[in-house]
């Protein structure tokens, strides 16, 4: 078979040489790669810290909701309690299920993936580290403040799903649905910045050797993780978007009276919101894979099929969102098609279930505290998973509707699916990170009093729903026959808080955190993360050869530990990993990384900051604040995109590789790519939007401008796409004087700004208005994500030239002039599609 990128894989034979490093070599590791003290905190961008922070983080978001939830299973204890007024009980409600899903669940398993894949890939750290610390942030500050507003009677009261006509102003005039809005649309801009990191660092930053079929099954978890976010999460990002401008600035999107539609915004957020259950789960999946082989002492049974089963997962759950609207009337046709959907996604989590199940079966398992953990996860998943197919089918589904059997269903399927998963890794990988494992007496104390609270609490409520109790009630009258079952549910609440509380006394005991000298592999994992490790990630970056590296060479630890790979000192004098390809992971070039920066944390700030003053209507403070936290950004990344004298560096054993790439072989570029992506899918929801309410209230809709307004249009985005593409050309041409690619940038961003003013224009002239109708609000809409565009694309041309005058813009390739030309391509794309399609489907 031939190289991929035409890497020699026999010069891995070089490796490992013999006898150790000089000393010099380590002690420069650690003093680049330094640790953080005091207010620099603030500043650390390594994953070691950044992801414990993020785990920690949102563990505590898990506390509050757990709180909460007890607060609300105690009003439900007994009929007409008292305990919260019905506003409060609607608040509490609320927040506890958007607090779970938002605040906690995703964000949970990125952090995991955050503090673990780099060690588990053997890189010095993801590829954009102070893109992880901005999103940390961002989540930190965003989420806090997002959950204050309990205590001020500002929390959202219309249900962790906000449906309208119920969170309109008609219905919701105060501003509590509007920090859910705001808040949920910020923190999951948060989540997808974390997402591209992921995607980015698994296909790019694994160690040499490590193809596709020797990537830890977690990675893969993980990747399939990060593109259903991308996919499913601009979705919602959308949603949120409408129904603010909805409540803001009286577009009618969801509303039928003037041509819009409340199940539009069921389709926006369900099309995000089923997905998101496998979103949470297969990340744990992946968790539960590599645990299951460890605790059996066995390789895992399966590995292909398993992996399989991520991208059907992935695949299929996209098609399943109208699973939660079998009651809204829709044709039989499409009931049909969602049913059989519904059904099928069960299959590949079945595959996951029995191999999990046959790989104890042939290994000899351990019954320590992870082990009980992810036994106790098996049955609660395979519950949950009956009952899921069970509201499949429409027939019982009807039936079971908005009662408290879905109450049951779905946390049967989340804490078995991820909270038992999460709890399971937090006992087997916490020694990676802490000076002392945690205790195995109190993990098996928490464990059995989790599980036996969790099936006091949850197994009841399937009865408690058939009998008729509905969900989201504050309350219930006496004589009704559900008072047994909702005590026993809320005895069962308190047991379960206790298991979490004993887990609580176990950290306060024995974790201690730390970034070399920890704990070890207690339980003799076979991957690389159990590998000794600094800030700086393991010594060296080993060759891999199998998926359980350590299982299949016993020398390895030390080979690496002595510096026998790759990187065993810094070839730069600076921080630094391998970027490799894509499916076989050969060495391509050597990142350059930043290093500590307090930009990303004031950005985060600042943006926060203007999400909220937005939220209180507080205008000028909050474009103060986005003015800044896009100055901040900006400041962030002046450091990047910088080249070292050293045009190929020596990374070991006398292998060289260029310290500076461009266009598709560079980890931006790919970023950049991914991150289109998701503006994509924001772009394929108006359209979506558009469409739906076109076919739904034709009849609100008018003639579009004529066909002379494309005449302009399209020559204008024609000019912005070869004007940005020339600059490129240009800029590899040394004839061509310094400020000519520059110049051109400029001018293809102006021909963008040009065309969308252009466009709309055209509709001001024809006098649609986006308050008038659900044509007006919607082309408004997508003519306002046009707007967006431009003005980045008119940033970056401030941005090119600055760098430009400051001869930043190397040639022949420079990657800051690619990515932006890539936006502005992108973007004249997207407007010219949008003039064709807003004028094709019309009145």
């Amino acid at each position: 078979m031939t190289s991929e990128t035409g890497f020699d894989p026999a010069l891995y034979d070089r490796f490992p040489t013999k006898g150790e490093r000089p000393a010099g070599e380590l002690e420069e590791l650690e003093r680049i790669w330094c640790a953080p003290k005091g207010w620099e905190l603030l500043t650390a961008v390594n994953n070691n810290y950044v992801g414990f922070f993020y785990v920690a983080t949102a563990f505590l978001f898990f506390l509050l909701a757990g709180i909460l939830a007890l607060v609300m299973r105690v009003q439900l204890a007994l009929p007409l309690q008292g305990i919260l007024p019905q506003e409060t009980y609607n608040q509490f409600f609320t927040m506890h299920g958007t607090v779970m899903m938002f605040l906690f669940a995703v964000p949970m398993m990125e952090a995991i993936g955050v503090l673990l894949l780099p060690q588990m890939l053997s890189a010095r750290d993801l590829p954009f580290p102070r893109l992880s610390a901005y999103a940390f942030w961002a989540y930190f500050v965003g989420g806090l403040c997002f959950f204050a507003s309990l205590f001020v009677g500002l929390a959202p009261d219309g249900g962790w799903f906000m449906y309208p006509p119920l969170t309109s102003t008609a219905y919701s005039p105060g501003i509590n649905a509007d920090f859910w809005l705001l808040g949920i649309g910020f923190i999951e801009i948060s989540a997808i910045a974390g997402a591209i990191e992921i995607i980015v660092g698994v296909l790019r930053t694994r160690a040499p050797g490590m193809t596709l079929d020797k990537m830890p099954v977690y990675a893969w978890a993980m990747l399939v993780f990060g593109v259903m976010i991308v996919v499913g999460f601009p979705s919602v990002i959308l949603g949120t978007l409408l129904l603010e401008l909805e409540r803001a600035f009286n577009w009618p999107f969801f509303d039928p009276t003037r041509g819009g539609d409340a199940l539009l915004w069921q389709h926006l957020f369900w099309f995000f919101g089923h997905p998101e259950v496998y979103i949470i789960f297969l990340p744990a999946s992946g968790l539960v894979s590599m645990m299951v082989a460890t605790m059996a002492r066995t390789r895992l049974v399966g590995h292909h099929l398993i992996v399989l089963a991520f991208l059907a997962t992935g695949f299929i759950s996209f098609g399943v969102w109208s699973h939660h609207m079998f009651t809204t009337g829709m044709p039989n046709l499409s009931i049909g098609f969602f049913a059989a959907a519904s059904m099928a996604v069960s299959v590949p989590a079945g595959i996951q279930v029995f191999a999990w199940i046959a790989t104890f079966a042939v290994g000899k398992p351990r019954f320590n505290a992870p082990t009980l953990f992810l036994l106790g996860s098996l049955l609660t998943f395979v519950i949950g998973g009956l009952t899921g197919v069970m509201v499949a089918m429409v027939p019982f589904d009807w039936q079971a509707h908005d009662s408290y059997f879905i109450v049951a269903h779905l946390h049967y399927v989340l804490i078995g699916g991820m909270v038992f998963p999460m709890f399971a890794a937090f006992y087997y990988w916490t020694p990676m990170i802490s000076r002392r494992a945690l205790s195995e007496r109190l993990g098996k104390w928490a464990f059995w009093l989790m599980f036996t609270g969790m099936q006091v609490t949850f197994l009841p409520m399937h009865l408690t729903g058939l009998m008729g109790m509905p969900r989201r009630v504050y309350t219930y009258l006496p004589g009704r026959e559900w008072e047994v079952t909702n005590m026993v549910s809320t005895i069962g609440a308190f047991v379960l808080a206790s298991g979490v509380l004993v887990f609580l006394v176990d950290l306060a005991r024995n974790f201690r955190f730390t970034t070399q000298d920890d704990a070890g592999n207690v339980y003799a994992g076979g991957t690389l993360e159990w590998l000794p490790t600094g800030l700086y990630s393991a010594r060296s970056i080993p060759v891999v050869k199998s998926r359980e590296p350590l299982w299949d060479d016993p020398n390895l630890a030390e080979d690496v530990e002595q510096g026998r790979y790759f990187l065993p000192g810094s070839a730069t004098g600076l921080r630094e990993t391998l970027v490799t390809s894509p499916l076989r992971a050969e060495p391509q070039y050597l990142q350059i990384m930043p290093g500590p920066s307090v930009w990303p944390f004031l950005a985060a700030v600042f943006t926060a900051g203007f999400f909220l003053l937005m939220t209180v209507q507080a205008y000028f403070l909050s474009f103060a604040c986005g003015v800044l936290a896009v100055v901040c950004v900006l400041r962030w990344l002046w450091d990047t995109d910088r080249r070292v004298e050293e045009e190929t560096v020596d990374v070991g054993a006398g292998i060289y590789l260029p310290t500076y790439v461009t266009g598709p072989s560079s980890h931006g570029w790919w970023a950049m790519v991914i991150l289109l992506v998701v503006v994509g899918m924001i772009y394929v929801m108006a359209v979506f939007s558009f469409l739906y309410l076109y076919g739904v209230h034709p009849s609100f809709w008018i003639a579009p401008p004529g066909p002379l307004s494309l005449a302009l249009l399209l020559p204008l985005y024609a000019a912005a796409a070869g004007l940005a593409l020339l600059a490129r050309y240009m800029l590899a041409r040394e004839a061509t004087e310094r400020w000519t690619p520059g110049v051109l940038f400029v001018c293809a961003a102006l021909a963008l700004a040009a065309g969308i003013g252009a466009d709309l224009w055209s509709w001001m002239d024809l006098g649609l208005r986006p308050s008038a109708s659900g044509q007006g609000a919607t082309v408004y809409a997508l003519l306002s994500l046009e707007v967006m565009l431009a003005a980045i694309g008119l940033l970056m041309a401030g941005y090119i030239s600055a760098r430009n005058s400051r001869g930043m813009l190397v040639r022949p390739r420079n990657n800051s002039l690619d990515l932006c030309v890539l936006w502005v391509v992108y973007a004249a794309g997207q407007g010219a599609l949008t003039a064709l399609l807003t004028r094709v489907f019309g009145g």
